[in-house]
């Protein structure tokens, strides 16, 4: 057996809800590392532009993501 066919085989033993990992995967070995590198670099020049610069603290972060610390 190929390791593709064992792969296709193993596909096909995973739970209808955790397909969306293994499609998650397969798009990362699949994408194109010219056109990765060409988005990270949009996004380092986006934030660069950035006016609004400053730091957020944990507590602020936590508030943000409606998370009480205390209960951590």
């Amino acid at each position: 057996m190929s390791e593709k066919e064992y792969a296709v085989t193993l596909l096909n033993k995973v739970p209808e809800y955790k397909l969306g990992y293994v499609v998650a995967y397969l798009q990362g070995l699949t994408a194109d590392e010219a056109e990765d590198d060409e988005f990270c670099e949009m996004l380092l020049k986006e934030s660069e532009n950035e006016t609004e610069k400053g730091e957020v603290t944990l507590e602020e972060l936590a508030e943000m993501c409606g998370v009480n610390i205390d209960e951590l």
